[in-house]
């Protein structure tokens, strides 16, 4: 099979998800100016730059109540910062239902009953109990071809580790099983992990 995606697929759901998969989930806190918190997962992420360490998430829809972007992309304008909650496999409840299109007054902290913190370096909120965190400042908000595709992207300048997930002075992702988006309503935990060294090493 083959399709231009102008043109469209002819299948019963976009496969377009489904393919460019797994996708790390980066569970995005805000805060706006008015002191609101706002939680949201977005699978459009990951880490782009080593130093300075840098991520970017992208965000692809629109709410009625946020002129023409959502939570997450209009508390950024305001503020300035964001952090990056890692999630995991036991969160996934939590995480799902932050993904909500709530209206933009919901704390999706308490609605979905998730213990928060305050970050360190940023005024802004993070998940308490998150295997890791990444407290970031804004450095671009990329408009992108098409309605509302907004890429952020951020400088980390704080990380959190969850101490239950260091083990012999390494991040060891097997103490908590990353959750990870596939394709339609489709997501995965990793279950097993190898090593390959590079070739050269």
């Amino acid at each position: 099979m083959f399709y231009e995606p102008k043109d469209g697929h002819g299948l019963p759901h976009n496969p377009f998800n489904a393919v460019v998969t797994p996708r790390p989930i980066g569970w995005i806190s805000t805060r706006g100016a008015d002191g609101r918190d706002n939680l949201a997962p977005y699978s459009f992420f990951n880490a782009v730059a080593y130093v300075p360490p840098q991520v970017m998430f992208a965000s692809t829809g629109t709410k009625p109540d946020r002129d023409g972007t959502k939570d997450s992309v209009a508390q950024i304008r305001e503020t300035g910062v964001f952090c990056v909650n890692v999630v995991e496999y036991a969160a996934r409840d939590a995480m799902n239902r932050s993904a909500g299109p709530w209206p933009r007054d919901v704390d999706e902290f308490t609605d979905a009953g998730i213990p928060r913190e305050e970050c360190r370096m940023i005024a802004c909120a993070r998940v308490a109990q998150a295997p890791a965190a990444l407290e970031c400042r804004l450095t671009q908000i990329v408009q992108l071809a098409g309605a509302a595709n907004f890429m952020v992207l951020g400088e980390v300048v704080g990380i959190h580790l969850r101490d239950d997930c260091l083990r012999d002075g390494l991040f060891d992702v097997t103490r908590f099983q990353p959750l990870a988006r596939l394709g339609y309503r489709d997501y995965t935990a990793v279950g097993e992990v190898f090593a390959m060294p590079r070739p050269g090493e």
